[in-house]
């Protein structure tokens, strides 16, 4: 899937003239190289970014309304591509959601480059809130769709709060995959957080 493409689903605008590619992995490959560099977030503009991409301003600006928008795209190109879910039950689409989750933490871990990528961006309120805004909001939303047929389908006890619900399956893994660098992320891991998290939850009976 192409970054704009991504865009178009998470914000659900419309696509307009078609983009290249090439031209577009070239100038999130360049802000990367930037803050793989050591530059300060603050510091890179898009004068120097276009420098650094081999490409005009006004390339830029066609694709982006400006830097905070550009460096959402830049978070997500350092991320796995979100989960196609199984839809065969809720326990599956489940572990299907967490398991980017457990991926990027192995990527950020393993990439220095990576690492800098978030912590730098992190520091910038603006571009972190178009980051929740676009990217993490429809990934909370998509998951308490999940639970809400959970619940409607007797799957999950219907007298729990779905926010609740939410965090105690995604906060353990977050535990694991960014407070505890040091914690193993077996391949299971998403399928041990669901399973146990679901023992408790399942309605009497079940």
């Amino acid at each position: 899937m192409s970054l704009a493409d991504s865009r178009a689903r998470h914000d659900g605008s419309p696509r307009g003239r078609p983009r290249s590619e090439a031209v577009e992995r070239s100038i999130i490959e360049g802000a990367m190289k930037l803050l793989e560099d050591g530059v300060p977030l603050a510091d890179i503009s898009i004068e120097r970014l276009a420098r650094t991409a081999g490409v005009g301003k006004a390339t830029i600006y066609r694709r982006w309304s400006g830097k905070e928008e550009l460096f959402v795209d830049v978070m997500r190109a350092t991320e796995p591509p979100d989960a196609e879910l199984p839809g065969t039950s809720m326990r599956d689409d489940l572990i299907a959601l967490l398991e980017p989750l457990r991926q990027r933490g192995l990527a950020s871990r393993s990439s220095a480059m990576l690492h800098n990528v978030y912590a730098q961006i992190k520091t910038s309120p603006k571009i972190w809130a178009a980051y929740q805004a676009t990217v993490i909001e429809p990934r909370r939303r998509t998951t308490f769709e999940v639970l809400r047929r959970g619940q409607r389908d007797g799957e999950l006890r219907d007298d729990v709060d779905i926010e609740v619900i939410n965090d105690l399956f995604v906060g353990p893994m977050l535990v694991r995959a960014v407070m505890r660098p040091d914690a193993e992320l077996p391949e299971d891991l998403a399928e041990q957080i669901v399973d146990t998290v679901l023992t408790g939850l399942r309605p009497p009976g079940r």
